[in-house]
Order: structure tokens, then C-alpha cells, then sequence
């Protein structure tokens, strides 16, 4: 299977032709797969080099034009780095566009920590406006990215599209806005976020939950949330590829007037100094699906 970054230039190719709005903005990083589009749109397709501020204003710089600007790089150099860019140059001018993040929380371990963003969302988290899509499979990354891109969007409207090699085995009919109910129970819920949907329906086998599949968190779908719980089951474990307790608050804001308790589980905040593989990362944190299982199951008492 091809992974949801081998999806993102094709696309984007697509969407280059199909719509004279569309530009995409690079920092090196992914440069090598857009080789072609470059040639096909030379002024719409801009590498400008390790400068991840200048990633951002150019960016910005574009939506102040009339384009619809897709900027791209991994996570840490997009959301952390240039953070200030993006308060500035997209929020306070109100642009919008679209930001596209590789390596997600710990995607290349042998990056070490510079190249790890598990507290991307979270950041995101303390601006105003921002859509956030977590994609689980390719097939859904396309979707989101088209989704996100447009054409019914708006010039002021912003997202952040969080792509991984970290992946479901199988795509989710995902439509950019609503958790998916994919299985139904009566002693909890449990809210499974982008790639780690088959660990936590591994990890729920057999327990009597309702599992809800988020793969666009902001906005939070309260309503789904609420539906989930509208039998009397107010027990809510939110499982995020990202830093643990990210969207604890917006599920708590959805239940505000129900009694309830809600776990959040994701990645933690030590930092883990050796590089490893993916895998023992997941494991580290406590998100394969036997660690996700005792946890699951001890909060619910199940």
C-alpha cells in the first residue's frame, strides 16, 4: 500500500490543473516528487528553500493575492518553527489556506526529537478558525486534501491536513466534517483518531463500547459525541496519534451538561531519547492495542 504522502503530490497535480486557485508552497522537503507539476506550473508551485518562515509568509503571501495556497513540510518545521508566522501572516490577516504535514508524531525516529511534532494539534488548538483533518488511510488523505483544498472553500478558510505512515489497513467513507459510528455498545465510548482506528478496535474486541472514528477533530463533532452517549453512558476515552489529553476540553464542552469522565490517551510528554522504530514509539506510548486494551478496559472497569 502506498502511504498517505506518496498520495499527496499526485493529488496535488490534480488539483493544479483542475483549479487556477491552487498553489503549493515547499521548503526542499518533498521538492524531488513535484518535479514534474513544477515544469506543468511554474509559477504556481514555489520551493522556497530551508526557510520555514518564509514557507509560511509566502504562503500567506499567496492567499493575500487570491490564490489558494497549500503549504507543505513535516510537522515540526510547520506548526512549531513557523508558528508565529502562522498566528500572524494567516490568522490575524484572516487568509486562509491549507497546511500539509509529514512524519506526524515520531513518523521518522532516526530524525530524532527535532523532527518529532506530537504537540502539532494542540498548538494549533490555541488559534482561532483552524479546521484539523487526520487522515487514517491514503484513500481518506485524498479525500481530506480535496476537501480541504476546495472549491466550496472560502478565502478566510484555514486547515491543517496531518499526514502519517502510520496507516489503517482499510479506508472509512470520511466526508471532512463527522465521526463515523463504527461499532456500538452500551459501557463507554471510545473516540479512535485517523491510524490508530485498528489498534483500539483490537483493543475493544470482545467489550461492550460504542467506537466513533474521528478523522476530522476540529471542529469536534459534539454531536456525534453526544449521540454516542445519549443512552445514559457517559464514559469517554479519546485515543489520539498526537500528544494524550489533546481534545479531553472539546469533549468535555460536548458533555458539559452531562455527568461523564473522559480519558485521554496519545502520545506522552517524555521525551523518548533513543531513535527505535515506529513501532516500539507506539508501543512506548502505550498505543498498541494491548497496552490501549488494559487502560481501555481498567477506566470503564470492564
Amino acid at each position: 500500500m502506498d502511504t498517505m504522502r506518496d498520495r499527496f503530490a499526485p493529488v496535488m497535480a490534480r488539483l493544479l490543473d483542475e483549479d487556477p486557485r491552487v498553489a503549493v508552497v515547499l521548503a526542499e522537503i518533498g521538492k524531488d516528487s513535484f518535479q514534474e507539476v513544477m515544469r506543468a506550473h511554474p509559477d504556481r508551485v514555489i520551493n522556497v528553500g530551508i526557510r520555514e518562515q518564509l514557507l509560511v509568509g509566502a504562503g500567506a503571501g499567496l492567499a493575500l493575492a487570491g490564490l489558494r495556497p497549500v503549504v507543505h513540510t513535516f510537522a515540526s518545521f510547520l506548526v512549531e518553527r513557523p508558528f508565529e508566522q502562522i498566528k500572524l501572516d494567516f490568522g490575524h490577516q484572516d487568509m486562509g489556506g491549507v497546511l500539509v504535514s509529514a512524519a506526524a508524531s515520531f513518523d521518522w525516529p532516526e530524525g530524532g526529537f527535532t523532527h518529532m511534532a506530537p504537540g502539532d494539534v494542540a498548538l494549533l488548538d490555541t488559534l482561532d478558525g483552524w479546521s484539523v483533518h487526520v487522515p487514517g488511510h491514503p484513500d481518506e488523505a485524498e479525500t481530506l486534501l480535496r476537501h480541504a483544498v476546495g472549491p466550496g472553500t472560502g478565502a478566510s478558510d484555514k486547515a491543517y491536513v496531518r499526514l502519517s505512515v502510520q496507516a489503517n489497513a482499510a479506508p472509512m467513507p470520511v466526508d471532512g466534517e463527522r465521526f463515523l459510528t463504527v461499532r456500538e455498545g452500551r459501557r463507554g465510548v471510545v473516540v479512535a483518531v485517523g491510524p490508530l482506528l485498528d489498534q483500539v478496535l483490537a483493543a475493544t474486541e470482545g467489550l461492550d463500547v460504542t467506537v466513533l472514528y474521528a478523522t476530522t477533530v476540529r471542529p469536534f463533532d459534539a454531536a456525534a459525541l453526544r449521540r454516542a452517549t445519549s443512552a445514559g453512558v457517559a464514559d469517554v476515552v479519546i485515543v489520539e496519534p498526537y500528544l494524550a489529553g489533546t481534545s479531553t476540553a472539546a469533549a468535555n464542552d460536548a458533555l458539559v451538561d452531562v455527568p461523564h469522565r473522559v480519558l485521554g490517551l496519545g502520545v506522552g510528554r517524555r521525551e523518548l531519547r533513543r531513535y527505535g522504530r515506529v513501532e516500539e514509539h507506539v508501543r512506548a506510548h502505550g498505543l498498541d492495542a494491548g497496552s490501549l486494551r488494559e487502560r481501555i478496559a481498567g477506566f470503564l472497569g470492564a
